[in-house]
């Protein structure tokens, strides 16, 4: 799985139907509406590097509302999520 981080700008006015458009692309997990330099931040989560182009500037860019993004690109995941399906047994939690 590869995973980029993906920050955008979007017109103040459309912010919100922006980040319901990203949302809905196939490869994006989780859009946050975020403080700072950008508006947005988006995580896209694919099989295979290639792809990115295809989400990215293949459709994310040309989302009508986006001025800019900003890519950043995941090496390892840390997540107690991930970590705690990794290691499930399927057994009932006990308490």
């Amino acid at each position: 799985m590869v995973t980029a981080i993906v920050f955008v700008k979007a017109d103040v006015a459309r912010i919100h139907e922006v980040a319901e458009k990203i949302a809905a692309l196939d490869g994006v997990s989780e859009v946050y509406s975020i403080t700072g330099e950008f508006d947005l931040l988006a995580m896209v989560r694919v099989r295979r590097h290639d792809e990115l182009n295809d989400v990215i500037p293949g459709r994310l860019n040309k989302i009508p509302g986006v001025r800019e993004t900003e890519t950043h690109m995941a090496f390892r995941t840390y997540s107690r999520h991930d970590l705690d399906a990794a290691f499930s047994l399927g057994l009932p939690d006990s308490d």
